[in-house]
């Protein structure tokens, strides 16, 4: 099993012109898109459709108008403004997905980055959205789902990469080398394993200090997510796209 880590958002452009077909591609966005996505399944959400555009989720709700909205701009939810008149349910702030918001909901959820991310991989052999609340159950996953190459997509902020997810891609890396052996990797693995490694002691001021956390810290609405995002394994799914590209919890992890 190949690990590779896609650091920016031109490292999963390129995916469009590759064959995945022997692929698990995992995918990041710590703040806050995966996580949220994370989150919301584990409050009882039935599914969750990632999408680039505004317009497509949009789309999406006047399908089907028990949909939920979800989603963000510069890290606020879309409003009335963006939309020229419909105000998303949600945002994506992991804490607003609660049980009595979305149990039993299918929501459409576009962010800047996250959502593009997830998109770029859709023709993977799988698809699964990753953060620190349910790496190692991702981790104990992923050598069950068959594929020779395993990426491990940082979405990046705007087009550059973003310290939290190449955190998130070194300690998943770490994870697979910990519990399943020697594995093949080119020079980014250990790269963002270094990282992590650097960082593991405190999580948390990580998180703060990268420039996503800084600048939600000074939103005090949302500054709590960034605890919330650095949590480790409070959650034991896995959350992987199915053929329709819903994000769906799996059934329990195997061990």
């Amino acid at each position: 099993m190949k690990v590779s880590v896609l650091f920016t958002p031109a490292d999963f452009s390129a995916l469009a012109a590759q064959s995945l077909d022997d692929s698990v591609c995992v995918v990041f966005d710590i703040l806050r898109a995966t996580t949220s996505i994370v989150s919301a399944l584990d409050q009882g959400a039935e599914a969750i459709l990632p999408v680039r555009e505004i317009d497509e989720a949009l789309a999406v709700r006047a399908a089907d108008p028990s949909v939920l909205l979800a989603g963000e701009r510069d890290g606020l939810r879309i409003g009335r403004s963006i939309t020229g008149g419909v105000e998303f349910d949600l945002g994506n702030s992991p804490r607003e997905f609660t049980a009595s918001r979305v149990r039993g909901r299918h929501i459409a959820i576009t962010t800047t980055n996250g959502t593009r991310a997830l998109q770029a991989c859709r023709h993977a052999r799988c698809v699964l959205a990753s953060s620190f609340l349910n790496l190692s159950a991702t981790a104990r996953r992923i050598p069950t789902l068959g594929a020779s190459r395993v990426l491990l997509v940082c979405s990046g902020t705007h087009e550059n990469a973003a310290y939290e997810d190449a955190l998130a891609a070194g300690a998943l890396s770490s994870l697979l080398a910990r519990h399943h052996g020697a594995l093949d990797h080119d020079d980014s693995a250990p790269m963002a394993r270094g990282l992590f490694d650097a960082a593991s002691t405190n999580l948390a001021e990580a998180l703060a200090a990268s420039q996503n956390g800084r600048r939600l810290l000074r939103i005090p609405e949302l500054a709590a997510d960034v605890a919330y995002c650095s949590q480790v394994d409070s959650i034991g799914s896995v959350v992987m796209a199915d053929g329709d590209g819903w994000l769906r919890n799996l059934p329990v992890s195997v061990s």
